[in-house]
Parts: structure tokens; sequence; C-alpha cells
């Protein structure tokens, strides 16, 4: 008997599953289709205008373009930096057939240094095969020509020719011009801070020093732009627009160049520094430090080598002496102590003093001595400033006190920034009781104030601040600041530089000042003067003051004897001197550093009054003028 089968599927409620399955997959692909229509609709239609956009960006590109950098002048229009082209040969490796033997070729073509050849292929990894490479930066004329004759045989290599800074007058000017070099990581994130960076994208070169530094945002110009067009590899296709940069402004300065190169000339050889400037107007005339360097070697790149000799060069031709160097300002500021002694009752026009050999502080038996052993006799104040008694403002330091003499000598400049506009200053110190606590932790003695009376102690100055100090007494008290900057010249038109209006120093009585440059006028006219024999004869009358700083101090009773002193001992030699005396056109401030010709009346009044002769009187046909042998005066006091 047959067993009955039994059914184990269903067919119709199979069917039925199957059903509903594929009508739930229908519907989702319905679904997504609506989906995908309705993102198509709104990519192309809603968004048309967004991802056209987008498009245009991949396919044009803005190339930033640098501006040109402006040109420096001197006060009478002689160019003093300009932009000269420099010839670069570049290979575009693409268009290269064998790399590495191109470049071999060109190096020895041209006698390229050594290592040209790496550099280049080190930087070809870095950069696409469609772009050109500099071989080389700085080709002369001759390579250049030598090239352009031999180039068919290179394909891909050529010659492009760009703008770079050069200095004419090369080392003459450098701390008063500075130098632009290449920027580095530490411009590019001061330039982000100050968000300047996106007006440097096509700049390779920035203001490292000087003037070049300070007036960096007029020089310099706005980068212009130009919208090309590339194909999907990055390739310039076309150029689409082009926005031209704005130049950068011109600028001249108050130096002229003539007093410049006779500055440079009377210091050849020797460590020291020149002031010349209007006491009117604070104009720098001339600002010369020696020694220098050659401005030019930076802007190209310095050699380690080069660099290393600057840096480790004893003589320190890096520092700009005129601001940057402090030296004791010794007995040039004898004159402004007496207009401070006279404006507080301390001394009058006719007050005498019996000046002996040395000064002794009441109730001591400490001798500060006088430059001249037997000393000077009586004295008022006019033959005090004229022989430069030691004993008459040892005097009046220690009755007038620090306190007194910082709050003076501070508005005549001292221990202050002159307002130049240089960032390469110091400030010198003009000491007082809360400087000397916070620097040597120790209180103030009055033996201090007594060398502070004679320019010597703790109070140091830089030359430039000596020019100022000198510039304000000739102008009864007119704050004077020193500048560099005569006006700037731009499509806009010309700008002058503003002149600082304000008062440094009110005194009881204008007549104060005149006794101080009476004073000055005796040192270069009077029958002791120690600027006397220099000034002899001059067809002008001046006013000046001779100081001689000593840079180590002498025992009790040693004699100083500048033949057996070593080099980096002998004294410092300063002078400052104004003229035409009734209505001054110029200040001169100096100093010679270890001086091997004797003080400041022996070694720098003859350097002032050539200074003088060159500036005041009828311009020599020469430029620079023929250079003089500063006489050496057998009549002037050693010291003074």
């Amino acid at each position: 008997m047959l067993k009955q089968r039994i059914e184990m599927r269903d067919h119709s409620a199979e069917g039925n599953l199957f059903f509903r399955r594929t009508l739930v997959a229908y519907i989702g692909i319905v679904v997504l289709m609506l989906v995908l229509l309705g993102n198509l609709y709104y990519l192309q239609v809603e968004s048309y205008d967004t991802y056209q956009t987008r498009s245009n960006s991949n396919r044009i590109r803005v190339v930033p373009v640098a501006p040109p950098r402006g040109l420096i002048y001197d006060a009478n229009g002689v160019l003093l930096a300009e932009n000269r082209p420099v010839y670069s040969l570049e290979i575009v490796p693409e268009e290269t057939t064998d790399l590495e033997k191109t470049a071999d070729e060109l190096v020895a073509l041209l006698n390229l240094p050594e290592g040209t050849k790496e550099k280049f292929l080190a930087e070809v990894k870095r950069q696409r095969r469609f772009k050109p490479v500099a071989l080389y930066e700085k080709l002369t004329e001759y390579q250049v020509a030598l090239f352009s004759v031999n180039q068919h045989n290179y394909p891909g290599a050529s010659i492009e020719a760009y703008l770079k800074r050069y200095y004419p007058f090369g080392d003459t000017l450098t701390h008063a011009l500075g130098y632009v070099a290449k920027i580095n990581t530490r411009d590019v994130e001061r330039l982000d801070k100050e968000e300047k960076l996106a007006n440097y994208a096509a700049t390779k070169d920035i203001g490292k020093q000087g003037v070049e530094k300070y007036y960096e945002d007029q020089l310099h110009g706005v980068a212009g732009y130009q919208e090309v067009e590339v194909n999907n590899r990055g390739r310039v296709v076309r150029t689409l627009k082009f926005q031209p940069p704005i130049p950068g402004q011109d600028i001249y300065l108050n130096i002229d160049i003539r007093m410049q190169l006779k500055a440079q000339q009377l210091l050849a050889g020797q460590r020291g520094a020149i002031v010349m400037m209007n006491p009117k107007t604070g104009a720098i005339i001339a600002m010369e430090s020696s020694p220098s360097y050659d401005p030019n070697l930076f802007v190209t790149g310095i050699s380690g080598t080069n660099y290393s000799a600057l840096l480790n060069d004893p003589a320190r031709p890096l520092v700009n002496r005129t601001t940057q160097g402090i030296y004791a300002p010794a007995s040039t500021v004898k004159p402004m102590m007496a207009v401070m002694g006279l404006n507080e009752g301390a001394i009058t026009p006719n007050y005498r003093y019996f000046g002996g050999p040395s000064f002794s502080i009441p109730g001591t038996t400490k001798k500060f001595r006088d430059w001249r052993r037997w000393g000077h006799g009586w004295l008022d104040v006019y033959r005090a400033i004229e022989v430069s008694a030691d004993t008459y403002f040892y005097d009046l330091a220690y009755r007038v006190g620090i306190d007194k003499i910082h709050s003076y000598m501070t508005k005549f400049g001292f221990g202050q920034y002159t307002g130049v506009d240089l960032y390469e200053e110091t400030k010198g110190v003009m000491p007082s009781r809360d400087w000397k606590m916070a620097r040597w932790r120790q209180p103030w003695y009055q033996g201090d104030t007594i060398s502070i009376g004679i320019g010597q102690g703790y109070w140091s100055a830089t030359p430039l601040q000596l020019a100022k100090a000198i510039s304000i007494l000739t102008q009864n008290g007119h704050d004077v600041t020193p500048h560099l900057l005569k006006s700037t010249a731009s499509q806009a038109g010309v700008v002058d530089a503003p002149v600082n209006p304000n008062i440094a120093l009110k005194l009881k009585s204008d007549s104060f000042w005149k006794v101080a440059q009476e004073g000055m006028w005796r040192v270069n006219h009077g029958s002791e003067g120690s600027g006397r024999l220099s000034f002899a004869k001059a067809p002008y009358s001046s006013g000046g003051k001779s100081g001689t700083a000593q840079v180590v101090s002498l025992k009790e009773n040693q004699v100083y004897n500048i033949k057996t002193v070593k080099a980096e001992h002998r004294d410092n030699a300063l002078f400052v001197a104004y003229a035409p005396f009734e209505a001054p056109k110029a200040v001169v401030a100096l100093v010679l550093e270890n001086s091997i010709g004797g003080g400041g009346g022996r070694a720098a009044s003859p350097i002032a009054r050539q200074m003088m002769d060159a500036y005041l009187l009828p311009p020599d046909p020469q430029l620079p003028p023929a250079p003089e042998k500063p006489s050496q005066p057998s009549e002037v006091a050693p010291n003074e």
C-alpha cells in the first residue's frame, strides 16, 4: 500500500513573497532614480553658478606680479640705490633630452662655479618639469653673449632678466642705506603677522638694514597680478587679464654724496664716525661709519666665507658707529653743563673759580686731576669752556648733583633715542641713581657725580646724540630730530618729510644759550682754544668743543703716554663744531677710536675743519675732493 506524499513547498506563498520583494526593489530603484535626477537638477540648474566658478578656478590661475622697488637719491638727485637687470640662465627640463649632459656642457662653456650643476639638479627635483629652473643667476654680459651664440645647441635653455638692487657707491653709504636681501622664514612670519604677506607673493627680496628697512613699505610698492588660463597639467595657455603693479615710491635723502665721500676719505684707514647735520631742521647731510662693507654682497647672497670674515673682523664693520657706537662724550658736553649751571644759578657769567691741579670733594682726600697738571688758574665760564678746565666742571657737577644733571642732559637727548629714521640705534647711558641701582645694585656716590661732570664715568653717547645735543644748543633749546628722509616721490606727487617744531629745553633766560655759544666760539677762535690752529684763517666763524675720552682708567699718579700704551687702550678723540657761528648751517660730531694722533684738539679738530670747508666753501670740481693730510699742531692741549 503506497504512502500518501506530503507537500513540503507552498508555491503560492513563494510567489506572493517574490512579488512583494520585486515590488519593493522596483520602488527603491524608482526612488533612487528620482533622487539622482533631483541631484542632477540641483547640480546643473540650481548650483550652476557655484560650480561654474569652481570650474573656472581650475582653469584660470591668478599669478602675482612683483612691483619695481622705489629708487633712492641723495639731496641733489644723485642715484644712490637702483634696480639693475640680473641675467639668469634657465632650463625647462621637459624640453631637454638629456638634462645632466646639457648642464655639464653649459657649466663648462660658461665656466660656472663648482657645484652649480648639483644645486641645479636638486632644484629640478622640487619643481614641475615644465617650469624653468635657474642653472645660474648672476651671468656676466660676456657669459650672456657667449651663450646667445651657442643657444641653438641647447634646446630648453634661455636667458631671463630680473631686476636686482644695486648700490653704485658700494661701501660709502652702507650704514645709512642698508641693503636688501632674500626673504627668510623670520621675514615671512613677521609679514604674515602684520598682514602684509600677500603683497610679497612675487617678491624675493626685502629691506634688511638702514633706510631700505625703515622705509620698506614706501619702497616696496603694491603687487599686481595676471589671470592666466592653464591646462590640466598646470601649464599656462594664455593670459586673460593683467593688472600692473604699483611701483614703490622713490626716496630722496638729505645725504649729500659729496660730503659723504669726503667723510669717508677723512676716516680712511681708521675706526671712527662722522655725523654732519643741519642744526635747524635735523637733516642728516653725512653719516659715515668706518670701516664699512659692500652691501652688494648681501643682495645677491653673501657666501659663508665672506660673512664670517665680516662677523669676525675685530674692526667690527657691521656696526653703525654713528648710531650704535657708544663712547664717553668727554669734554664735548661741557657747554651743555654750563647751560645747566647757569639756569640753576650754580654759576653766573661773571662767577670766578680758581682751577688748580686737582679737585677734591670736601672732607675727602681723593684727588680728581685736571688734564693740565698745573691747573688753569682763575676761570670764568667762558674760559672754562675754552680751555676745557676739568676742575671747574668737577666743582659744578658736585654742587648741582646728579639728579639735576640727569634731568637736563636727558632733555639734550642723552640716554634717549634720537628719533632718527633707522632701526639700528642704541640709547647709550645717561646715568642716574635709579639706573645705577638697577644696573649694579649699588647706591650712587658723590664720586660718581664728579666724573659725570666732564662726560666720563658711566656716561656714554653716540656721535648722533652729540650732534643732536649741539644742535639743540645752537637753536636755543629747539628740539631737533635727526632724519635721513628729505621727501618721497610717487605718481601722486612729492611729499616732504616733517620737521619737529617742539622745544626740548626752556631756560629762565635766553642769554644763557649765548654764554655757552660764546665759549664754543673761543674754542675755535680764542687764544687758548683747542680748535684754534685747525680753524685758523677760516673764512667763516664757528663754534667747537674737543673731547678726549679715556678707554681705561689711569692710576693715581700714572701719566698717559700714547707711545707706550696698548693700541686698544688709547684714548678716543672727539670734536663737535658748528658753522657759520651767527646762523649755523651745519653741525659736525666725530669720534676717532683709539686715536694715534692724540686727543680731540690734535686729531679730530682738523677733520671737523675739512668737513666744514667742504660744505660751506665752493665745491671742489673733483668728486670726491682731494684728501688733505690732517695737520698735527704742537701747541694744543694734549688731552683736549
